[in-house]
């Protein structure tokens, strides 16, 4: 069956106003494009699911989409703050936005309670923390095996979960390779899945190496190819991390109009994620070209 859509119709069939909605990419392969279609499309009241809410939350709250972030550990990247969100959540300004804060491995358990069906999860690791007196759904139960109390967080089953991958099939046999995040427990969790891809490819080439199909056809319900549609995160073998842009992005975020010419200018004035790698320019991209690959056999016979 195949399932690819325009990424216009993949966001427009499955991401509706009021949605639970998980993207999903540690740190690699977000999915930036689709955010960005989510963004032209004026969805509300989202609910934005997202370990490490980086940039792409930045943007999506700065437009108005989200109404409450369910999420871990906020920061650019590494490259500095989230300013939208601090106005948010600090002063209210403009609005306010809902909190729900977890950490990392909590947001996992989350997902794989979620994909397992799963009423909880427990974890140890918040023993000790503060994030039990600022969420309550953190709760402390005892351990029906006489091992003392343990924290459980409840499952998360996102209306549509949106991830990035490297290629797939036009059924939606996805490979990822690199840092995987949580992608594969976030789409499971979910009750739809799209994948944003930067390649098609024959079910040839997804056979020919089946232990890096993350997630199986069964799975999915679209498949979007959208080169280079993580940008500015990265894809593995494709191209690299625009740190540039993380760091500019400080700066651009610090000041709300300057933060909404910049969505003006880059999501709002444009039709597609196409338009947005033309205005960005082909020598853009020289700098964010992958290396030699160092896996590359070699043929040791012709040094003997």
């Amino acid at each position: 069956m195949d399932k690819t859509l325009s990424m216009k119709e993949a966001i427009g069939r499955y991401v509706g106003d009021g949605m639970t909605v998980a993207l999903e990419g540690f740190s690699h392969l977000i999915p930036f494009a689709a955010a960005h279609e989510i963004i032209r499309q004026g969805r509300k009241d989202l609910t934005l699911c997202r370990m490490t809410p980086d940039i792409v939350s930045d943007q999506l709250v700065a437009a108005g989409c989200v109404r409450k972030l369910v999420a871990s550990f906020f920061a650019s990247g590494s490259a500095g703050s989230l300013y939208e969100l601090r106005r948010r959540i600090e002063n209210q300004d403009p609005l306010p936005l809902e909190v729900e804060e977890y950490s990392h491995y909590g947001m996992v358990c989350r997902y794989q309670a979620g994909a397992a069906r799963l009423p909880f999860f427990p974890l140890r690791s918040y023993a000790g923390s503060d994030l039990p007196a600022l969420n309550p759904q953190l709760r402390l139960v005892d351990d029906p095996y006489g091992g003392g109390s343990v924290y459980v967080v409840p499952p998360l089953n996102p209306d549509v979960t949106i991830i990035g991958a490297q290629r797939a099939d036009s059924s939606g046999n996805a490979q990822i390779w690199g840092i995987a995040g949580v992608q594969q427990e976030a789409v499971y969790a979910a009750k739809k899945a799209i994948v944003v891809v930067e390649e098609l490819v024959d079910d040839e080439v997804i056979r020919s190496d089946p232990s890096r199909t993350l997630i199986p056809s069964h799975a999915v319900d679209a498949v979007v190819v959208c080169p280079r549609g993580a940008h500015p995160s990265y894809a593995q073998g494709y191209y690299d991390r625009d740190c540039g842009f993380y760091r500019r992005w400080t700066e651009i975020s610090k000041d709300p109009s300057r933060l909404r010419d910049w969505l003006d200018d880059w999501v709002y004035a444009l039709d597609s994620h196409s338009e947005y790698l033309a205005k960005l320019g082909a020598d853009y991209w020289t700098d964010l070209e992958v290396g030699s690959k160092l896996s590359t056999p070699v043929d040791y016979g012709s040094r003997l």
